[in-house]
């Protein structure tokens, strides 16, 4: 087994983490965090386990992976914590999305035919394997804007692919929107007893009743896109007489997106900051009632070279510029995507259990924010190193890759560090050393 020496208040973050699992089998969790770390080439769990130099009873971290998976939004919930005592503003902005990780082989439990997000130049309208609602936290960085930290992922699984899982999991069927509703109530409720205001940005696709309507009653306030063609209504009349009834709580009257958008008149401009860059958006805003949100909401149209935008406030009080800004903000999540697909290889575990697979795909969510997390501090100049790569621009802004390489280099010159003075005095083992950090990080 190899002998790593992360940083310190890396294994701080992980030993609080792993408090939550059993105590017989927590420490493995160490240790295949460093396997992922230190891994190269097809990011297998075998790969990380031979990072981890653990070869006898490869076995048992496998089984580990099962209970891991079960308890993966306890897990999260832990994870949650932490930022929000560590890193959280006062008012914190979740992003949801969904992802799919191309699978083979017809063994694999949850995964089915889906339509395919990024179809390339083979036009691959479908694919093979599993879909995740990813919930993730954008944070402002104070040198590099938004960036993600990926909390959870919920594995969806269609209707007709359930009956393949075994009945002993007594998985149940839950749509999308169900799924992210009832993680991002319970992220919400932690936060709110922190005294921390949520919002929450996703895209259209999320922007229907059963996500829209919980999370507004819990006092969430949701951002999201809105389709040309959606059901808005002005507007109800204050009620002068009490009669028979509640309230009307919708107008009658019907507002088109369309003819609002295509009227020339009541255009304004805002400043606003979007994907790290100032610019200027010739807007039109006003009130409606949308009954998939419950009542009256935030509507702003931007006006764009390709046509016109259409986005919605749950918060009536929002403005333009928090409307906005916030939906530029979803963004991050699809780095986070790239990131752990690219980076940590995620979807690249072929493994078959249901458990299993939610575990690695959440274990590479949680090494992305992990790494994010002990990167937040640090200069630019301590995490980017482009002395082997002169062509590069060297101001450029460091890379979740240059982050997991900074933390390669820190771990392995904790173990150089820890030699005696002994081993460390001659010339030709220091530069040995530094050739092979080269190499390794």
């Amino acid at each position: 087994m190899v002998r790593y020496q992360p940083p310190m208040d890396w294994q701080e973050w992980v030993n609080w983490l792993a408090a939550g699992l059993h105590g017989r089998s927590r420490w493995r969790l160490s240790l295949i965090l460093m396997g992922m770390l230190f891994a190269k080439g097809r990011r297998t769990v075998t790969t990380w386990l031979r990072a981890a130099g653990i070869h006898d009873d490869f076995a048992d971290y496998y089984y580990f992976l099962q209970p891991l998976g079960y308890k993966s939004k306890q897990f999260a919930e832990r994870l949650w914590t932490m930022l929000l005592v560590r890193m959280a503003p006062d008012r914190v902005l979740l992003v949801v999305d969904d992802t799919p990780t191309q699978r083979y082989g017809p063994h694999v439990q949850g995964a089915g035919i889906h339509h395919n997000p990024t179809p390339g130049p083979a036009d691959q309208k479908f694919l093979y394997g599993h879909i995740w609602v990813t919930i993730s936290l954008a944070l402002h960085h104070r040198l590099w804007e938004t960036i993600g930290l990926p909390l959870v992922g919920l594995l969806y699984v269609r209707a007709k692919d359930i009956p393949r899982i075994p009945p002993k999991y007594h998985w149940q069927f839950h749509t999308k929107l169900e799924l992210a509703a009832e993680q991002v109530l319970k992220f919400a409720n932690m936060a709110q007893a922190f005294g921390k205001t949520v919002w929450v940005v996703a895209d259209g696709a999320y922007a229907k009743r059963p996500f829209l309507k919980p999370l507004r009653q819990a006092g969430v306030v949701v951002i999201s896109r809105l389709r040309k063609d959606a059901a808005l209504f002005d507007l109800p009349k204050p009620c002068t007489q009490r009669g028979r009834g509640r309230p009307r709580q919708y107008g009658r009257q019907e507002i088109s997106l369309a003819r609002r958008a295509a009227h020339a008149q009541n255009w304004h401009t805002v400043e606003c900051s979007a994907y790290g860059q100032p610019v200027t958006k010739t807007i039109k805003t006003f009130l409606a009632t949308y009954r998939p949100a419950g009542g009256v909401i935030r509507v702003v149209i931007v006006q764009e070279d390709h046509g016109c935008q259409f986005f919605f406030s749950t918060e009536p009080a929002a403005t333009p510029r928090e409307i906005i800004e916030t939906f530029a903000d979803r963004a991050t999540i699809e780095q986070d995507f790239h990131d752990v697909k690219e980076v940590w290889g995620a979807g690249q575990q072929q493994v078959r259990n249901i458990w299993t697979n939610i575990a690695v795909f959440n274990l590479n969510l949680w090494m992305h924010t992990l790494v994010e997390c002990w990167a937040w501090n640090k200069s630019a100049d301590s995490i980017r190193d482009r002395g082997d790569s002169p062509w590069d621009d060297a101001n450029r802004r460091p890379s979740h890759a240059d982050r997991r390489k900074a933390l390669r280099r820190q771990t392995l010159q904790n173990e150089y560090s820890d030699l005696s003075t002994a081993h460390r005095r001659s010339s030709k083992i220091r530069n040995l050393y530094l050739w092979l950090l080269q190499l390794a990080a």
